[in-house]
This record gives structure tokens, sequence and C-alpha cells, in this order.
């Protein structure tokens, strides 16, 4: 008889109640019980970044947590990010812009994290951009490229929020 658990969690806005193994990775519980399946698994070790989601504003590997560690907790995926009108998320539009991606297999990824990083006041400068980032690989060697996009996202964001004001 296998051991389940109830797990609720706020997907991208939207209460989910799983039934599922109390072993069962946010990652897991994302892509096979949810069907949501941007969010990518690259090692499943926690050391490529793939698979970066937000839990509760915070970023964090899904490889590496389980699910039941998120329990009543708000889950955002890259399936989240953009608004409810389809309107892409600022980080995504500069993905866009400055083709920061080539196979694009760590994009999710990549787009979670430098939206964490933006957040988190970390783009100050290129170097800071690339050290905050240092978490996600990228096997086709984008990187130019992502960080000018985290850092033209950046500068959108503020100039977003300075004229809010």
């Amino acid at each position: 008889m296998t051991n389940r658990t109830i797990v609720h969690l706020e997907i991208n806005g939207r209460m989910q109640a799983l039934d599922i193994e109390p072993r069962v990775t946010l990652l897991d519980a994302l892509r096979e019980h949810l069907g949501l399946t941007g969010t990518k698994k690259g090692c499943d070790h926690g050391q490529c970044g793939a698979c970066t989601v937000h839990v509760d504003g915070e970023r964090v590997l899904a490889c590496l947590t389980l699910a039941a560690q998120a329990e009543g907790q708000a889950v955002t995926t890259i399936e989240g990010l953009a608004g409810s009108n389809g309107e892409l998320h600022p980080v995504q539009a500069a993905f866009l812009e400055y083709d920061a991606f080539q196979c694009g297999y760590c994009t999710p990824g990549q787009i979670m994290s430098a939206v964490a990083c933006i957040r988190e006041g970390h783009a100050g400068s290129d170097d800071e951009i690339r050290e905050y980032m240092s978490g996600n690989l990228c096997r086709c060697g984008a990187y130019p490229h992502i960080v000018a996009a985290v850092r033209q996202a950046a500068e959108d964001l503020t100039a977003h929020k300075q004229a809010a004001e």
C-alpha cells in the first residue's frame, strides 16, 4: 500500500489539491501531475537551474524541493509569468529582443531566475547579474545575450516603477 498525502498549492494563481506520494518533488508535481511542462528537468540534482520556479516570491530549485514542503504556498512557474491578457513579462520580452536563448531548454529557468535577480536588487551591473544568475547553466553559451536581456529588463522595470510613482 502506497503512502499518499494531499498537498494544497496555489499554482500560478489557481488553488490545486494534489493526491501524491510524500516523496514527489515540486518539479514532478508540476510536470507529471499538473501538466505544466515549461519548468524543465535538467540535471535533477540542483546543479543546472533549469527547474527554477518561485515559491512565495523566492526562487527555488523545484527538483530539490518536495511538493509537500510548498504546502499552502504560492508557486509561480514560467506559464504563470505573463499577464492574464497574454502580455509578456518584461524579462520574457527582453529575452526575445536580445536573442537570449538558442536551444531554449534552459530559458524558462533562466527567465525565472532573472525575474528574481531583478526583484532582489542584484541587477546593478553585468558582473552582479552574472554572479546572481550563476546557478543557471546554458549549454549553448548564450550568456552575453542573457546578461544583456536581464540588464534591459531591469532598466525597463525601474523606469516603469518610477513612472508609476
